[in-house]
């Protein structure tokens, strides 16, 4: 039986880099085990000092858009300019088994083999947004290991993308030009919320499409104006394929990050998010407490019975569950 590894083991393996050991501790963070869950918070814990380094980059975009054979395009070109880059790819869950259904790390071969990258995949699960629920102690991990940019990956467009704006700095939706009425297939809120859009796939026959996409998406991006970062949000052409608009993308996220760090919006941002944080983890752990205890559990399964058949409200049952809990305490 392998033995696990100390906090000091993590901690070192880490702090120098390994990669291994690094997919270990972030496997700790996922797990629910009380006693994993103990050493995975005195790890984060240990580390939040070696962290806060590296750039966050958000994601997401419609299904087939591309995003994982943009992101190992990407992800290649910053390792040649000299950047260590860490994938956070979070992959739909299944509802059988709870677990990765692509596997990321299978679509990024190129990405992955190189020692500079780390690509981890991780389920969804039941969390909103297209993210893990340890996304944020993953990316706390991969920056005390020394990457300098953080790529995180979401299942895609569709739900509350609002969970993964707050957990990075820079927030990129993909889009594809010739799939219909662009400015009809996605939802205002997403649009508010990027800090660029990219129009991927603009090679051969889709060269023309993607720059008429471009304009109107620009267009409309005037009417979505930010005042609180002061920041007009631009509309970049990409081909994986050829290479086309990836330079310009860094030049675009190293051009915010100048910009948010001298008027004093990106540490503001990453201290919101912080609280956004600690928020979501005051929810998690109340809610597992709540679903472990025996006396909750033994009403649960008398009474379920009656909210399947209707003759209960939902409502009247979680408001008496709860009373019972904080009765408790």
């Amino acid at each position: 039986m392998k033995k696990r590894l100390e906090l000091i083991d993590f901690q070192k393996g880490i702090i120098s880099g390994n990669r291994a050991i690094l997919s270990q501790a972030i496997t700790l963070v996922e797990s629910t085990l009380d006693s994993d869950q103990e050493l995975a918070s005195q790890l984060v814990q240990s580390l939040i000092t070696h962290s806060g380094k590296s750039i966050r980059i958000g994601i997401t975009g419609v299904p087939g858009v591309g995003k994982s054979t943009f992101i190992e395009a990407f992800g290649k070109m910053l390792l040649d300019l000299g950047k260590k880059v860490a994938v956070l790819a979070i992959d739909p869950s299944s509802q059988l088994t709870k677990g990765s259904i692509l596997g990321d790390k299978t679509r990024m071969e190129n990405l992955a083999a190189d020692k500079r990258a780390f690509i981890r995949p991780s389920p969804s699960g039941t969390t909103l947004g297209g993210v893990s629920g340890k996304t944020r102690e993953a990316m706390l991990l991969c920056e005390a290991a020394g990457f300098d940019v953080i790529l995180v990956e979401t299942v895609g467009v569709g739900q509350s993308e609002t969970a993964v704006k707050n957990m990075v700095d820079f927030f990129l939706l993909l889009m594809l030009a010739g799939a219909g009425d662009e400015l009809q297939g996605i939802k205002k809120g997403i649009m508010e919320m990027a800090d660029a859009l990219l129009i991927h796939k603009a090679d051969g026959e889709n060269i023309e499409p993607a720059k008429k996409a471009k304009v109107n998406y620009q267009n409309a991006l005037h009417l979505l104006p930010n005042a609180e970062k002061n920041w007009n949000p631009k509309v970049l052409l990409a081909s994986s394929t050829t290479g086309l608009g990836l330079e310009k993308a860094w030049e675009l996220i190293s051009q915010y990050k100048d910009a948010m760090t001298e008027n004093g919006f990106w540490e503001t941002n990453r201290a919101t998010q912080r609280i956004n944080w600690l928020d979501y983890q005051v929810q998690f752990l109340l809610g597992q407490a709540f679903n472990r205890d025996p006396v909750i559990l033994k009403i649960l399964e008398a009474e379920k019975p009656k909210v399947r058949s209707g003759a209960l409200n939902p409502g009247t049952l979680a408001k008496s569950l709860i009373q019972i809990f904080l009765s408790k305490k």
